[in-house]
């Protein structure tokens, strides 16, 4: 699954989704949206809204398991993300450099 990272860093602006991602990985197995709303002052349909941008997002899973739906991380959209502001973080750093050779020299661009 392919997303853009525009839409995982949209997802994961908001603290509550970061707190349940960061919980989920808490759990290996997967997690229901009941468990996770447990120790959060939030209702369990909240937890389910923000579960389910996470998952068009790319960020986690849910499989039915009889009557309950397990959430789970699906780590490959983080790693392509933070590949991307890796990439990103090169760029700039290679124009950055230029931009100080050529003030150094006190040539032009």
């Amino acid at each position: 699954m392919s997303v853009d990272v525009g839409q995982v860093f949209a997802a994961l602006s908001d603290p509550h989704r970061r707190h349940l991602l960061e919980t989920l990985g808490d759990h290996p197995h997967g997690a229901t949206a009941t468990t996770l709303a447990l120790p959060l002052p939030v209702s369990r349909q909240a937890v389910d809204r923000h579960l389910r941008v996470l998952e068009r997002a790319g960020l986690v899973s849910s499989a039915r398991r009889g009557r309950e739906t397990l959430f789970a991380v699906r780590p490959e959209q983080l790693t392509r993300s933070a590949a991307w502001l890796t990439d990103l973080g090169k760029r700039w750093d290679r124009r950055l450099e230029r931009l100080k050779n050529t003030a150094e020299s006190g040539g032009t661009p």
